[in-house]
């Protein structure tokens, strides 16, 4: 989003969430039965604030059936590390952003890293130098300073993104077909994490006008070839280069 929105958006986040009695972190896991309208009301707030062009929202996953292939060790153990890098290169379509003559300065904010701190030093100092030569052109530039770890206990649009990704990743693993142990039935909570799927899934296609949306696929390229800077809500099913594709998967 841009600065200039950011303290409008994290109020009216913030205003909806005490309104609606939500006081602690809103969270995926805490859907059920009894806070599925709540959560309902907070995501139709959350799109709102993407039909303003006041937040753009995306979301990058992986199919296991594509497994990579001729890896080394070391890019294995930074799987998470290099994953993330590739989403913040490409998934916000900044090698398309408008070039301004006045330079435009980035700032990322990442959930807490997990891993040692050395180790997510030297990831943000590889964020810092492969995302500024990818978009220096463009006359956008992100200072090291600009790179931070935040809790999203505190963080509202953290914990919006949280409930989408959540909401998707229940979808893509079909969470919602599960039924509880012994039984023959769904529980009440798998029921409401549906629905709020739904109701999400409803969201994103009022964005589009009535465009199709297919959860397991890249969204298409609505608005041309800067669909990747200018949409508002887009999915990107990431396939690593080299891979091999596994149907038992």
């Amino acid at each position: 989003m841009q600065s200039c929105h950011l303290d409008e958006v994290i109020n009216t986040i913030q205003e909806a969430k005490t309104s609606l009695h939500l006081t602690g972190e809103a969270k995926w896991i805490k859907v059920s039965t009894s806070y599925l309208g709540k959560y309902k009301s907070l995501m139709s707030i959350f799109f709102k604030l993407m039909a303003q062009d006041k937040v753009r929202t995306r979301i990058m996953f992986r199919s296991n059936m594509h497994v990579p292939v001729g890896l080394t060790k070391e890019q294995v153990e930074s799987e998470f590390f290099r994953l993330y890098y590739q989403f913040v290169k490409h998934s916000f379509g900044l090698s398309m952003a408008p070039i301004s003559e006045k330079r435009t300065t980035l700032r990322i904010y990442f959930d807490r890293l997990p891993d040692k701190h050395e180790k997510a030093a030297r990831f943000k100092n590889y964020i810092h130098g492969g995302v500024n030569a990818h978009i220096n052109y463009r006359n956008i530039f992100l200072p090291k300073d600009n790179i931070s770890e935040v809790v999203s206990h505190e963080h509202v649009v953290l914990q919006c993104v949280d409930i989408i990704t959540g909401a998707m990743s229940f979808k893509l693993n079909r969470k919602h077909s599960e039924k509880m142990p012994g039984k023959r039935t769904r529980g009440n909570k798998t029921i409401a994490k549906e629905e709020l799927y739904k109701h999400i899934n409803a969201e994103i296609r009022k964005l589009y006008g009535g465009y199709a949306f297919n959860v397991g696929v890249n969204t298409g390229q609505y608005y041309g070839g800067d669909s990747r800077w200018s949409m508002p809500y887009r999915h990107w099913l990431f396939i690593p280069r080299n891979h091999i594709v596994d149907t038992t998967r």
